[in-house]
């Protein structure tokens, strides 16, 4: 069986994010979704989670400390930052995270990921690329500065569900969203594309058509303890 785990990042960053991750995951195939707890609509994201009892939310850490990466960061200095962090998601959410990844993948930094990886295993808790669940992040419509919606259409996601899930768990990363006009990023129509892309009934039918189970990532544990894979 090919478990699948449709995660949306950046909840929290937005109105218009928060908005477009509860559809997603109310009418679409989102699953899972990450929190950056200290962006501007964070506590709306928290609140709106709460009508979403089957939506699994980790914590995205979000490491943009005065313009430094980890790298140029000392350790305790980041050490207390991802601990800060983590004592914010719950505070907001009033439990642990059910997953741990970073915004722009910063903790595959040689230089940060024991600090977080020691923090994972502290709390037992999944860390992106370093869990049962592998990472597929393909369906993202933007490089080289220009935008590619023909990589988040459902035509695409759809090759992408055929072709591209291995045995066992994998976990799809998009960035679905409503674009906000006091929200500045440079992944912004894009968000629009993959809202579509992943509430269209053409993507709900594949998935029934293959050996493909939607889980989230709260499922993850207890998946593995009763089926090995």
């Amino acid at each position: 069986m090919n478990y699948l785990i449709v995660n949306g990042d950046d909840f929290g960053a937005s109105r218009g994010i928060n908005r477009g991750i509860l559809e997603a995951h109310e009418t679409g195939i989102l699953t899972s979704t990450s929190l950056m707890v200290n962006s501007p609509s964070a506590r709306d994201a928290a609140a709106l989670s709460r009508a979403a009892p089957k939506l699994s939310v980790g914590l995205l850490f979000d490491l943009r400390i005065d313009g430094k990466t980890p790298a140029d960061d000392s350790r305790p200095r980041l050490s207390a930052e991802l601990r800060d962090q983590l004592r914010r998601f719950r505070a907001l959410m009033g439990r642990l995270p059910t997953h741990l990844d970073s915004h722009h993948n910063v903790h595959r930094d040689p230089a940060a990921l024991p600090l977080f990886a020691e923090l994972a295993q502290e709390f037992g808790l999944p860390l992106r690329g370093s869990s049962a669940a592998r990472p597929l992040s393909r369906f993202y419509g933007r490089w080289g500065g220009q935008t590619h919606p023909e990589q988040i259409s459902v035509e695409s996601l759809a090759r992408m569900l055929r072709t591209e899930l291995d045995e066992g768990i994998t976990e799809l990363i998009c960035h679905p969203g409503y674009v906000d006009a006091n929200f500045q990023t440079s992944y912004s129509a894009e968000r629009e594309v993959e809202l579509r892309t992943l509430c269209d009934p053409a993507i709900r039918r594949i998935i029934t058509e293959q050996p493909i189970q939607l889980i989230s990532h709260q499922e993850v544990g207890s998946l593995l303890a009763t089926s090995p894979l």
